[in-house]
């Protein structure tokens, strides 16, 4: 179960796609392929009220009620684990169940809780479901005895081979467990949601991914040819052609790049296929433009890149490892070769200074300005600045002294869309929540302010292409 990120009975949803959760989809996978009866339930993709949730997992009857815990949907998986029928066994995995697992086991709403998984799950969560007393012997599994109302967690010697599956060995996951996976556009081919790739060697300081906070992930690529029958599959099972790779190693490895190019020219992907990914500037600063160019021939539609900041001194500080020059040099070099590029970028970063800020909201302008008569275009995704726990940034912010815990994780929607008016804003509204902290020396209201200017610029000049 995947919980939604505000309750849609009190303001139903607008915008009408969202990711895949793929990474319980590889759990739903494996579990299937050792003959359980399993589900997914996408409250999020759905756009389900929390009774609906509540209601349809009852009416299943499960053995077991899986959650996924993430920071800003917490609270509302709490509130759907405690009302569901007392007799389903309830595990947790996700980032909020890693970062916070005392807190999480601690939580009263979560007192059928017979398992928190930290970490990749497949394996692990087919041992559970064959026997709940095995995990004892998993390591990173995580409960509360019922005696003593400790914590106690699981592991035996020679059982860490579940903490980083191979990804070559799991089966491809089973698209029947997504609500709107494969996608179809209005304006564009079948697309499915892809990962190419586990773990990230890379440190920014607001990111769950970051590897100062994930010393257990062991970082690993798909080999290509792998990845070329899973498009293969989909495309066979469903008529695919458009395929989306969200994790960020993709484009993240020099050598994984240069391997996995030569197996789709190979393979003649570029002829049957389009794609896109996320890339890091750095990496992709590195790449000549022969290998942009073998991209392009590939199919590469649109690489998404971490940008973040028109600020070199924000750059630094959140651990970027670019420069708005060096983005400035790999946005140009990638729309020449005929490659689009998204943008993200976060406003209200901590230590910001107003004049941070609006070199932000130029480097946003100017990369638009840059890219205008070129081949591929350029598009802008902005944030506004939101902490979560076990981020190098969690804990920065806690050692200032300045910020209650309690408040950083009061999540909540904000309404940008105009009651769903405002269609500029109605794509991106999943996203659209806060803590309503000011965490630099720029005002709340300014930072959304301009959140939704660059929004609405966005969206006319995407209406105007």
């Amino acid at each position: 179960m995947n919980a939604p990120l505000r309750d849609y009975a009190l303001r139903p949803r607008v915008n009408d796609f969202t990711l895949p959760v793929l990474g319980m989809g590889y759990i739903a996978t494996a579990a299937a392929a050792h003959g359980f009866n399993v589900g997914v339930l996408d409250g999020e993709a759905s756009g389900l009220s929390l009774q609906q949730i509540i209601r349809i997992i009852d009416e299943a009857a499960p053995r077991w009620a899986g959650f996924n815990l993430l920071a800003p949907t917490y609270e509302l998986s709490a509130r759907i684990a405690a009302g569901i029928d007392p007799a389903i066994q309830v595990m947790v995995g996700g980032h909020q169940a890693k970062a916070m697992p005392l807190a999480v086991i601690g939580d009263e709403r979560f007192r059928r809780l017979e398992a928190l998984v930290v970490g990749e799950a497949e394996s692990r969560v087919v041992e559970l479901l064959r026997d709940r007393g095995y995990r004892s012997r998993l390591p990173g599994v995580m409960w509360r005895d019922p005696i003593l109302k400790t914590p106690v967690t699981g592991g035996a010697p020679g059982s860490m081979g579940h903490l980083a599956p191979d990804i070559n060995a799991l089966p491809f996951v089973d698209r029947r467990f997504f609500a709107a996976d494969p996608y179809q556009p209005a304006d564009g081919p079948l697309e499915a949601a892809m990962v190419g790739a586990r773990g990230c060697p890379y440190d920014c300081s607001f990111c769950g991914a970051a590897v100062s906070a994930n010393p257990d992930v062991t970082i690993r690529t798909r080999d290509p040819l792998n990845i070329i029958a899973e498009m293969d599959q989909l495309h066979g099972r469903f008529g695919v052609t458009a395929f989306r790779f969200v994790d960020d190693l993709f484009l993240g490895y020099e050598r994984f790049i240069v391997r996995c190019m030569a197996a789709f020219t190979r393979a003649g992907v570029g002829s049957r296929y389009v794609w896109d990914a996320t890339g890091r500037i750095n990496i992709l600063a590195r790449a000549d433009d022969a290998l942009l160019e073998t991209m392009a021939a590939n199919g590469c539609r649109e690489v998404a890149l971490g940008i973040e900041s028109g600020s070199e001194r924000v750059l630094n500080y959140i651990g970027k490892r670019i420069s708005p020059d060096l983005t400035r040099q790999v946005v140009r070099r990638l729309t020449r070769a005929g490659i689009a590029v998204k943008g993200y970028f976060i406003l209200g970063l901590p230590t910001e200074t107003r004049a941070e800020l609006e070199a932000t909201v130029r480097h946003v302008h100017e990369l638009w300005e840059l890219t205008e008569n070129g081949p591929g275009r350029f598009r802008a995704s902005v944030f506004e600045f939101r902490p979560y726990p076990g981020t190098p940034e969690w804990d920065r912010l806690l050692a200032t002294g300045r910020y209650d815990p309690a408040r950083l994780l009061d999540y909540t929607a904000v309404d940008l869309t105009g009651d769903g008016l405002d269609e500029a804003m109605r794509e991106r509204d999943e996203f659209n929540f806060s803590v309503n902290l000011q965490f630099g020396d720029v005002e709340v209201p300014y930072v959304r302010r301009k959140l939704v200017e660059l929004a609405r610029a966005q969206h006319d000049r995407l209406l105007r292409s």
